[in-house]
């Protein structure tokens, strides 16, 4: 209930002057930060912190624990305040804000234990807000709150309205939104500045519960804040109205004073009222207990004959299915293609652990990031050229240190008549680029699904490419594919050169090397479906060995296979002569074995590459 007595809204005021009062100190002795957008979110958090929030600082990990997603992540000096205030750190750390080997960096990361994941990127706390809250709906059922703190300017991204309809869609009844309504961002106004009811117009629209209110008034925040946890079966945001940098006249309100220290630090602390040193008894949850979850059960994967031809796209449904029966943890989504990605077969027999999150790609990758915050195991699925348009949440998502596991299908120009638009040729490129990040491409269905299953014990972001075509089953079921390794496929003491291939391109290189043998060139066949990390000893053995290597890949020639290769010569060892055959030319709508052709990534063509290499070497 809300408090109509002066002292304790005296108390609560006096909480959000000292949030102030140590942004502006935090920032001051940093020399850089955004105090001001920090002040004017302070009442909003003194409320939060003091009423409404339930957390075990001592236990961050404690199933019944509310979730606080800052997504105005420069807001930082505020989030370190209430830190403060709870008793989390102390004033010397506070200090330390956006110092060298300081956890309180400039913009919010798990290095401290009370955050879930990175923010900064703006337009990003929603979405994972998002995935928390069906995490506590749908698979903890718990009765914990997702808190989501947003600024006005980040309303204006795109993926706050695919986060809106799916938290309305799924009435997610768990999540607030709080909207800090300041009216300026970083160069001047926002679009809507101070008009309340322009957001509360289209958050309605969404199907939200909306309260719009003064974000300066104690008593108002608190009444909304209570209405929120009371209403029922739809997402609550929360509108207010507030002046940036708040409290001190030097900054109140004007332009040009974003992302800076208060130009006279110790007049605007005075202004405030001086330090305080209040110390906030934050609520702890109820005990709760997680619907169990573990790994006992035993993985059995699919199985495949010799020869049988099997699309990678199937077998990565058929063993991600199967790791939903072994492993309680695993949860599925994907992005309203899972009749031609396979992720369908897990939905039919996990439906309480399958996620439809439509075509909002955004959502797709931010409701897996937030399910791995609360402990659960995400694949996360859709076409290869559609992850391209969440590369922001992939790279978040490695700031955060998210166990997250993507996987992108109909990769290529081997995908036939569709056309480049539903290609995927810049995936690898974009994956390897990630920090940290496990590639891989795998060339048949047993291979397929002994990775799916390797991906759930990595770490870091884990990307797999599927292929939509059908390949021959070249692996036996005992066969393993450690992440980091690859395969000699093909062998000997005479190989003129060394072709390189992952996916439907290996079964290429297979065949050329076939066409070779019938013409007296020899040449080693190595199957790199650990794009990264790649297996830097065979490839250099495979160069001393043969002298040429011929990477050949369905990816533009920027960032793939060959790059790839590369790079594994970058440390100063003598670099073999290397031929990298890959999509350079933009293709239109024809056949898989014509866009191949077309290319120059079929067998004939790498037959064609490798017999001109040898004439060469002849010659020189």
């Amino acid at each position: 209930m809300s408090t109509t007595d002066p002292a304790e809204n005296l108390e609560l005021t006096e909480l959000g002057q000292q949030l102030r009062v140590d942004a502006v100190r935090a920032a001051d002795a940093a020399g850089s930060g955004h105090p001001t957008s920090s002040m004017s979110a302070a009442d909003l958090a003194a409320v939060l912190l003091t009423r409404h929030l339930h957390y075990d600082f001592d236990q961050p990990e404690h199933p019944g624990n509310d979730r606080f997603v800052l997504s105005k992540g420069h807001a930082s000096p505020l989030l370190y305040a209430m830190y403060r205030a709870a008793g989390a750190v102390d004033d010397e750390e506070l200090l330390t804000f956006r110092r060298h080997g300081s956890r309180l960096e400039g913009h919010p990361t798990p290095r401290i234990p009370w955050v879930d994941v990175a923010t900064g990127s703006l337009g990003q706390g929603l979405p994972v807000g998002v995935g928390m809250a069906l995490a506590g709906k749908r698979l903890d059922q718990l009765p914990y709150r997702v808190w989501v703190l947003s600024g006005d300017s980040e309303m204006a991204e795109g993926s706050v309205w695919e986060a809106a309809e799916h938290a309305a869609y799924e009435n997610l009844d768990n999540l607030t939104l709080v909207v800090d309504v300041n009216r300026l961002g970083q160069r001047g106004p926002t679009r809507h500045q101070r008009d309340l009811a322009a957001y509360g117009r289209r958050l309605r629209g969404f199907g939200w519960h909306t309260i719009e209110i003064d974000g300066h008034d104690v008593d108002a925040i608190d009444l909304a804040y209570a209405e929120a946890r009371s209403t029922e079966g739809q997402p609550t945001a929360i509108i207010a109205g507030t002046r940036k940098g708040r409290g001190v006249a030097a900054v109140e309100d004007r332009e040009g004073m974003h992302g800076k220290p208060l130009p006279d630090a110790e007049a605007a602390i005075e202004e405030l009222g001086g330090p305080r040193f209040v110390q906030v008894d934050v609520a702890k949850p109820d005990a709760a207990h997680l619907p169990r979850t573990d790994r006992s059960g035993h993985l059995t994967l699919p199985r495949y004959e010799l020869g049988e031809k099997v699309a990678t796209r199937d077998a990565y449904g058929q063993a991600l299915t199967a790791l939903g029966t072994a492993y309680s943890d695993v949860v599925a989504l994907d992005g309203e293609v899972g009749d031609s990605t396979r992720t369908e077969f897990f939905a039919k027999e996990h439906p309480d652990r399958y996620f439809e999150c439509y075509i909002a790609e955004q959502q797709l990758v931010a409701a897996a990031v937030g399910m791995q915050a609360r402990g659960y195991t995400p694949y996360a699925c859709t076409f290869a050229a559609f992850l391209t348009r969440a590369h922001d949440f992939v790279r978040m998502a490695a700031i955060s240190g998210a166990e997250l596991n993507l996987v992108g299908s109909h990769a290529g120009v081997a995908i036939g008549q569709d056309g480049p638009s539903q290609m995927g040729l810049e995936d690898l490129a974009m994956f390897r680029s990630v920090h940290g990040s496990t590639v891989l491409y795998p060339c048949d269905a047993p291979q397929a699904a002994k990775l799916v299953a390797e991906m759930a014990g990595a770490r870091g972001i884990r990307y797999l490419r599927t292929d939509r075509g059908e390949t021959p089953v070249i692996y036996g079921p005992d066969e393993t594919f450690p992440i980091g390794g690859s395969k000699v496929l093909r062998s000997g003491s005479e190989d003129a050169a060394t072709l390189i291939g992952a996916g439907h391109t290996l079964h290429a290189c297979l065949r050329a090397a076939a066409i070779l043998a019938t013409e007296g060139i020899e040449v080693r066949v190595i199957d790199l479906y650990s794009v990264k990390p790649v297996d830097e000893a065979t490839l250099r053995t495979a160069a001393d060995e043969t002298g040429a290597l011929v990477t050949v890949e369905d990816h533009h020639p920027e960032g793939g296979i060959g790059d790839a290769v590369a790079e594994a010569f970058a440390d100063g060892r003598p670099a073999p002569r290397l031929v990298r055959m890959a999509v350079r030319n933009m293709p239109g709508s024809a056949t898989p074995e014509e866009q191949q052709s077309a290319a120059g990534i079929d067998a004939d063509s790498v037959a064609a590459t490798v017999r001109l290499l040898v004439e060469r070497a002849v010659v020189a």
